[in-house]
């Protein structure tokens, strides 16, 4: 191993047996020089290593840090939005929201920052709401909140004719009973999901706060009525150090 290879490994294997916890702030630059024997420079290029593998962070000033822990929470995708859902949502088992719900039911405190605009939306949303070149979406753009961190992106899109005049433009958490789009007559019968997996954009870095090499699970999912018209594609960004995703898929 080279030098900064030594120092990496060494403070890897204190991270990884919890001599040094997460959240915890490395030793600082002149004490590792003492202790390795190594000049700033080398120290600093071990410390690089473990920060491009993820498991360290740089805080305010010259700080860094061992990489805080997300309390990872799981999507079941087969139940979420499905009429059984919405039916007990109707019933006050379940209110408002479904994600928010979900969270709610799990012990923690959800909250969103919500912004709606009229806009030309991406073109794979464009593809798959069936979209001319020109054609304009409504789109609900949230940021996802879980105990006061940023868990997820969720952005949600809309044929423009479809939901003008609806609660759907209303910059807040809306809901309705069996879901805002069948209130207003426009009834999902089935979802078509996708997933991709990558690395976040500079954006969605800064919004979630991710540390670097953290990829995000990409899950979009179009929904359609029982003649095949596309109503809605969400796309959700979701950091996979926070996040399980799970499928129920029958043998049938």
């Amino acid at each position: 191993m080279t030098k900064a290879q030594e120092i990496a490994y060494d403070l890897r294997e204190q991270i990884q047996s919890g001599r040094l916890t997460p959240g915890m702030a490395l030793p600082s630059e002149s004490k590792m020089m003492s202790q390795y024997g190594y000049s700033r420079e080398t120290i600093r290029a071990g410390v690089r290593l473990l920060i491009e593998e993820g498991l360290v962070v740089a805080g305010q000033g010259q700080g860094k840090y061992v990489r805080e822990d997300y309390p990872p929470v799981v999507w079941n995708w087969t139940t979420l939005e499905s009429r059984s859902r919405h039916a007990n949502a109707v019933e006050g088992r379940t209110a408002g929201d479904q994600w928010a719900s979900a969270i709610a039911e799990n012990g923690n405190a959800p909250r969103q920052e919500i912004s709606v605009s009229i806009v030309v939306p991406p073109p794979h949303v464009r593809e798959r709401l069936g979209l001319p070149a020109d054609g304009l979406a409504v789109a609900r753009k949230r940021v996802r909140y879980i105990d006061n961190r940023p868990y997820a992106l969720a952005d949600s899109y809309f044929p423009q004719e479809l939901v003008s005049g609806t609660p759907l433009m209303e910059p807040r958490d809306v809901s309705a009973p069996g879901g805002v789009l069948a209130s207003v007559g426009l009834v999902q019968a089935k979802y078509v999901d996708e997933i991709s997996v990558r690395m976040p954009t500079h954006q969605e870095a800064e919004q979630l706060g991710l540390p670097a090499a953290t990829p995000v699970a990409e899950h979009t999912r179009t929904g359609y009525d029982a003649d095949d018209r596309p109503l809605r594609c969400m796309v959700t960004i979701l950091p996979g150090d926070r996040h399980k995703i799970l499928y129920e898929v029958s043998t049938d």
